[in-house]
Order: C-alpha cells, then structure tokens, then sequence
C-alpha cells in the first residue's frame, strides 16, 4: 500500500499558523495547500499548544532519543560480548 506525502513540520506549522492566527478556515486552507481536512485537524491539534506544552513535548523527544540511542550501543556491546563468550566457551572445550 503506498504511503501518502510526507510533510515537514514547518509546512504543517505554517497551515496551522494561517488557520489560527489568521482566521482562514480550514476548508479553504486545506484547499489552497491540496492536503485533506482531516490532516489539517490533526496538525491543529498536535502543533497549536501553549509554548510551555511544545517545550515539554520536544524535551520528551529530545530524551526519547537520547534514549533509543543508548539502548542500541547497549544492544550491540551486549551482542559483542554473547559472541566472545562462545568464541572463548568453544577455545576452553
């Protein structure tokens, strides 16, 4: 099944930003940009929270991140270390 366009963040910002603060509504919005409606929806109600809110968020993320990251170097010392033990169990017998 393919998968429909990728927009960037800034993109669904600025939608949202002329949807909110400037007072265009979403059909003609969404018309203007050839995205659906629905998806103008979503963005408005991921992307138009107070700032403190955003922060929090992108400091999830942010650890989110940092976190995937650490548990894949984990990941790969961990299987370095299972293949050494058999290479040595093996050269001991």
């Amino acid at each position: 099944m393919a998968r429909g366009i990728r927009y960037t963040d800034k993109f669904k910002r600025d939608a949202v930003f002329q949807v909110t603060d400037r007072g265009h509504s979403v059909a003609d919005v969404s018309a203007r940009l050839g995205i659906c409606t629905k998806s103008l929806y979503d963005w408005i109600k991921r992307f138009h929270k107070p700032d403190a809110e955003q922060a929090k968020q992108g400091g999830f993320a942010a650890e989110n991140r940092r976190l995937k990251t650490e548990l894949a170097r984990v990941t790969e010392e961990r299987d370095i270390l299972k293949k050494a033990t058999a290479y040595f169990a093996k050269e001991a017998k």
